[in-house]
């Protein structure tokens, strides 16, 4: 296995001037990032007959492939989300930029342009990270109390 010290570059929060509630949002979503990526990516129905209510009886196989695919990213995504809340924080802002566009294509997918026909958790869970992102993507772009005196 490669030293970290080789992939990672040392930690880097020096310049992130926002908000502590930010970052604490980003690991909060890398956390269940990680959670639900690992339940689509090895349950045996990626959650999509058990969790989802999708009918698995015709194309399922499918499905729960493009599942764990799903699943696969949103733990790169989790992995990614809690590297930069804990270690390099000056990117918070970006990467909650990238979450907020990411929800809301999501939203506007699942809602809109392809809607879901059964009531899956994650249809209306990206309802509730929306507004959650959007805030804490402000929060990210403001000054934190302790850095006010130095703009």
């Amino acid at each position: 296995m490669a030293d970290a010290t080789r992939i990672l570059p040392p930690p880097s929060d020096a310049k992130h001037r926002g908000s502590g509630i930010a970052w604490g949002v980003l690991a909060a979503l890398g956390v269940l990032d990680l959670v639900r990526g690992g339940i689509h990516l090895l349950a045996p129905d990626g959650g999509a007959g058990r969790i989802a209510g999708i009918d698995l009886a015709r194309g399922g196989d499918v499905i729960v492939m493009l599942f764990a695919v799903m699943g696969a990213s949103q733990i790169l995504w989790g992995v990614l989300d809690l590297l930069v809340a804990l270690r390099y924080r000056a990117f918070v802002p970006l990467l909650l930029l990238l979450q907020l566009v990411q929800h809301a294509l999501a939203a506007w997918i699942l809602w809109i342009f392809k809607p879901l026909s059964v009531p899956a958790p994650g249809k209306f869970g990206v309802l509730a990270t929306l507004p959650i992102l959007a805030i804490a993507f402000w929060f990210s772009l403001r000054r934190a109390p302790e850095h006010a005196e130095h703009r």
